[in-house]
């Protein structure tokens, strides 16, 4: 930790005992820009010991201090928590699901085995979206014929439009604000890549003023590649739940634009 202190602008610890999720760094990537100016010590993108705990390496020569005065009294881990409550960060800031599992039984302690595992993080498919009750809203042009809700459908109907113009959106609006685990959005015609929007992004949304049709808080969950974003949703244990799933276009499409599915778990 010492050394990592004028490397970087993050430390991230991760063991060498562990699996890690697909995509792991993009998904922390995009959680620090949401959390870029807000307060914390550690961010924990793992419940597992030390494994998976993100550090501003501003922080790291105080850290560093207190292991070495401490360490042959309790393990590191339990050090960090005791450190958290010295700098006032009252309680961790995890979130799910975790994206490091640990493998293997033995631990770093002579004699003893560890056969914990990360309960959250997901390694097979989680089924079919549910696509709880909402309802949708949209500056873009709906097409004559075309139907809104479809691109929030569970069936094979799409949306579509003829223009998708910088600034547009498509935003779900949930009927109850839930606990979303995953995010797909499926744009273009499916069997071959036209009407896909190239230049997209993806925001949960958060209310806190009961607005009936958008949320008062956005954040960044992920950009469309090739016209499709599918990501897992980290939420940190605030209970925080999510109101809105907001498709926004970053640059005006050439051609006319297919929504076939914005899918939720």
């Amino acid at each position: 930790m010492n050394f990592a202190t004028n490397h970087s602008d993050y430390f991230l610890m991760i063991e060498d005992g562990v699996k890690c999720a697909p995509g792991f760094v993009t998904q922390i990537a995009t959680i620090l820009s949401a959390w870029e100016y807000k307060p914390y010590v550690t961010l924990e993108f793992s419940q597992l010991g030390f494994t998976g705990k993100l550090f501003r390496t501003r922080d790291l020569p105080r850290f560093v201090h207190f292991l070495l005065l401490f360490y042959q009294e309790m393990p590191c881990d339990y050090l960090l928590s005791h450190f958290l409550d010295l700098l006032m960060q009252k309680k961790p800031i995890q979130f799910f699901p975790s994206l490091f599992q640990h493998r293997g039984n033995y631990s770093s302690f002579k004699g003893k085995f560890n056969s914990l595992k990360g309960k959250d993080l997901e390694e097979n498919d989680i089924g079919s979206p549910s696509n709880p009750a909402a309802s949708i809203y949209t500056s873009l042009q709906v097409a004559k014929g075309s139907v809104l809700m479809n691109a929030y459908s569970l069936d094979e109907n799409f949306f579509y439009t003829k223009e998708a113009k910088v600034g547009s959106h498509l935003t779900v609006v949930l009927d109850k604000p839930a606990k979303v685990i995953q995010v797909q959005v499926l744009t273009g015609s499916g069997l071959k890549e036209e009407n896909q929007l190239k230049e997209g992004q993806v925001e949960l949304g958060f209310d806190s003023s009961n607005r009936s049709n958008d949320c008062d808080d956005y954040i960044l969950l992920g950009f469309l590649v090739n016209g499709i974003l599918n990501k897992q949703v980290l939420s940190e244990e605030s209970g925080k739940k999510v109101k809105c799933v907001r498709l926004l276009v970053t640059a005006t499409a050439p051609s006319g634009i297919v929504v076939r599915h914005i899918n939720l778990w």
